[in-house]
């Protein structure tokens, strides 16, 4: 068995509201890229493909890559303007004979071996898996004019992470088939929001629901960055 993590680094995080892409902001003296990688590395994951934003792959690979001495990192390769763009350029990088693969966010710093294992002895068994955590709130539904539609069960509902895990033929596919749908899907108003849509739109397969952890949260606000200084302190990461 062949598994490869692909990692998003490409995004420019506006909400973060920092000059600074959120992925390269230092996390106790570290970028937040660095405890992604790290994770991988020292996980069941054969090796990873970095996709980042154009112009950074030098950066990348000398800044991070080299200087903390990630051995599993085989390519830096560009990204694209959506999320979705990226993860098919990454896809496009993966080796032949990989069998299945893990997306994942490179602002998500907190996805630790145990969840990366989780969700590889899943996708095994059910071919398309998401990490994530039953929400702690209630949620409600608005309708188009900001009122309440409608409250679903909150014991059905889960917050969605990454890593998202698939067999690597499945996804792969999937994407292709959107970005040849692409132009159609635009003018349906149709938002790409996850890996785990993809395979929704593309195929008949399900994805599994697998625990995450609700410390895997993706740095996305400067709040973020707070909370996750108090986890690091917290000896989650190191």
């Amino acid at each position: 068995m062949k598994t490869t993590a692909i990692v998003l680094a490409a995004g420019q995080g506006k909400r973060m509201g920092s000059d600074v892409a959120k992925q390269f902001l230092l996390l106790d003296g570290k970028p937040v890229l660095y405890y992604s990688l790290k994770n991988f590395e020292e996980s069941m994951v054969d090796d990873v493909i970095l996709v980042t934003g154009d112009g950074m792959q030098d950066y990348c690979r000398e800044n991070i890559v080299e200087k903390y001495g990630f051995q599993k990192v085989r390519a830096i390769v560009t990204g694209g303007k959506e999320r979705y763009h990226s993860v098919a350029y990454g896809l496009r990088a993966v080796e032949a004979g990989c069998d299945y693969v893990l997306i994942h966010d490179g602002a998500r710093p907190f996805a630790d071996p145990s969840i990366i294992e989780r969700g590889v002895e899943a996708v095994q068994k059910y071919g398309a898996c998401v990490v994530g955590m039953p929400v702690k709130d209630t949620i409600k539904i608005s309708d188009e004019n900001g009122f309440c539609e409608s409250t679903p069960n909150r014991n059905r509902v889960w917050m969605i992470q990454t890593p998202q895990i698939f067999s690597y033929p499945l996804i792969h596919g999937a994407y292709e088939k959107l970005l040849q749908e692409e132009k159609h899907l635009l003018e349906k108003g149709v938002a790409i929001t996850d890996d785990a849509m993809v395979a929704e739109l593309f195929t008949d397969q399900k994805v599994k629901f697998v625990e995450g952890s609700y410390q895997n949260i993706k740095l996305t606000t400067p709040e973020d960055l707070k909370v996750a200084e108090v986890f690091l302190k917290q000896g989650h990461i190191s």
